[in-house]
């Protein structure tokens, strides 16, 4: 709300008014002169901020500000006039007191007043005749973010519970916002001696920059102050605080340093205790940030010592659907490449929760983490078989033809780690229609090179049993697809699985022809030419044996 220049007037005349008052008692005190030297030139700043403001047209924020150096100035005469007295009538001590919290008072008023003066908000009360919708916000939130930062604590709170209005109302808000430099102010609130409700809110304002994406390199930026003050509030905060404090780490968490900070700060344990008593909410973000740290083989240790599996294994028991997500998530990434924590996993009916929550999962996407899971137990030979007889190959042998890429992919690969158990090989073999051969063969054509090497690895596989190579040679595209990978300009795709699969072919007259047409001497030519391929050489030979194909290579 603005102020005309008449009514500014009104205001500020009479606070110079106290101001010069008092700058002339000053040389008349008797008692802690040195105090009062360092006052009165504090009061000389102080007056030269004050001429500032009459330079703009005030509104509610410099109108607060002008009343509370009134206030002050009003205290400082009382006491200037009692410390003319030798004997000062309230005692040296509590005079002393007094005296030091005027200067505390004028401190922040200083403070204040810079801020107010270097903010633009008085710019934007002079300047802002454009109706813009967009320049109204900016301006509404350079003043709020100035209002977090001057005046009492309640003057604050009242200016985040505005500040929150605006961050929920729409994200380019939240994006405005962040432009105009609300982080670094929220993360010095969160670092000061903020009431506790403040901190609460400051919290949930700092989730709610994070839930866009293009803000967490700024939150990144805010560094170990960040960090350490959320992981502060992770051990202390309230339920709803520690839900928040979980969402804004979510979002830092990706990054490998901060990662370490947290974990050396003891936030492992802060996060695992909340996964197993917290709100259910509050579980499912803390999930989400162990979840992002266990991708870091340094920290594994971390979870190990705190004795995350039995706590992550509970949650995944009995967790809501998103906490059990990110408990998947994290397990799957903690055992990998460790056979005995796969096998406690197992011994501790982690199967039986896992297949529970793939058969109530609300998506097809919700689905990944736990065909990862699947993936890395399956490397476990012991581990397979159950996976197998718990029904996991028939689970996994639609989700071959989703929509979603990375399902398809990481399918493909929890199939080939599976696919090294006898059993899997005589059951796909058994029933055509539920078979893979054909999803895998028609994900050779994938357009991401991911899906493409996926699908070769699982069927180099399978074609170890005579089965499923009966069933490729059914597929029309099976060589044709297999041999385009061949080619050296499909780069970062391991040729080892394509020359595995025509390898298992090779001794098929129909299918050695089929490769000869398909060009598949030339690459091979070309792959041992450009450097050892397991495999290629011998393959070659196998085709190009004898005079019949001399002609191929000239």
């Amino acid at each position: 709300m603005k102020i005309s220049s008449e009514e500014n007037e009104e205001h500020i005349s009479p606070t110079n008014h106290l101001l010069q008052s008092l700058i002339h008692s000053i040389p008349q005190v008797q008692t802690f002169k040195g105090k009062w030297s360092l006052i009165k030139s504090k009061l000389l700043i102080l007056q030269t901020h004050i001429t500032d403001f009459s330079n703009f047209t005030s509104n509610t924020i410099s109108l607060d500000l002008l009343h509370s150096i009134h206030n002050t100035l009003s205290d400082s005469i009382s006491l200037c006039e009692s410390c003319k007295d030798l004997t000062l009538p309230n005692g040296k001590l509590r005079t002393q007191n007094d005296v030091d919290s005027i200067s505390t008072r004028l401190d922040r008023h200083i403070h204040d007043a810079d801020l107010l003066l270097k903010s633009g908000v008085l710019d934007d009360d002079n300047n802002n005749n454009n109706s813009s919708l967009s320049l109204s916000v900016r301006a509404e939130i350079r003043c709020l973010i100035t209002r977090l930062q001057i005046g009492s604590s309640d003057s604050r709170n009242s200016a985040m519970d505005s500040v929150m209005i605006l961050l929920h109302g729409d994200d380019k808000n939240v994006l405005i916002a962040v432009g105009q430099g609300i982080v670094p102010v929220l993360v010095r609130l969160l670092d000061s001696l903020s009431s506790h409700e403040l901190k609460e809110k400051t919290v949930a304002a700092l989730a709610r920059v994070s839930s866009i994406d293009s803000n967490k390199s700024v939150l990144i930026d805010e560094g170990l102050l960040l960090l350490n003050n959320l992981c502060r509030v992770l051990e202390s905060g309230s339920g709803f605080a520690k839900e928040k404090a979980c969402i804004v780490l979510k979002a830092l968490s990706h990054a490998k340093e901060n990662a370490r900070a947290i974990g050396s700060r003891g936030g492992i344990s802060s996060l695992l205790e909340i996964c197993q008593s917290g709100t259910p909410s509050s579980q499912a973000a803390a999930a989400g940030v162990c979840r992002n740290l266990s991708e870091f083989a340094e920290i594994k240790e971390n979870f190990i010592e705190e004795n995350a599996i039995p706590i992550l294994l509970s949650l995944l028991a009995s967790g809501t659907s998103s906490a059990q997500e990110n408990a998947i998530g994290c397990l799957s990434l903690l055992i990998c490449n460790d056979t005995q924590l796969k096998l406690f996993i197992a011994k501790e009916g982690g199967i039986e929760s896992l297949k529970n929550y793939w058969d109530s999962s609300p998506s097809i996407r919700n689905l990944e983490v736990a065909v990862d899971m699947v993936k890395n137990l399956a490397s476990c030979p012991l581990i397979a078989e159950t996976l197998i007889t718990d029904g996991f190959l028939n689970r996994l042998i639609p989700l071959l033809n989703c929509g979603v890429l990375s399902i398809r992919t990481v399918s493909a690969n929890a199939i080939y780690e599976l696919s090294f158990n006898s059993r899997t090989r005589k059951e796909l073999d058994s029933n055509y229609d539920s078979n893979c051969i054909p999803s895998l063969v028609k994900m050779l054509d994938g357009k991401a090179i991911e899906e493409r090497e996926a699908a070769a690895k699982a069927l180099s596989s399978l074609m170890g049993y005579a089965g499923n190579r009966r069933l490729f040679r059914k597929e029309g595209r099976g060589i044709m697809g297999t041999i385009q990978l061949l080619d050296p300009s499909v780069e970062k795709l391991d040729k080892k699985y394509p020359v595995l699969i025509l390898t298992s072919l090779v001794k098929s007259n129909k299918c050695r022809k089929e490769m000869i047409a398909g060009r598949a001497c030339i690459y091979l030519q070309k792959l041992c030419e450009i450097g050892d391929v397991e495999g290629a050489k011998k393959l070659l030979e196998n085709l190009g044996k004898g005079k019949l194909f001399g002609g191929l290579f000239g």
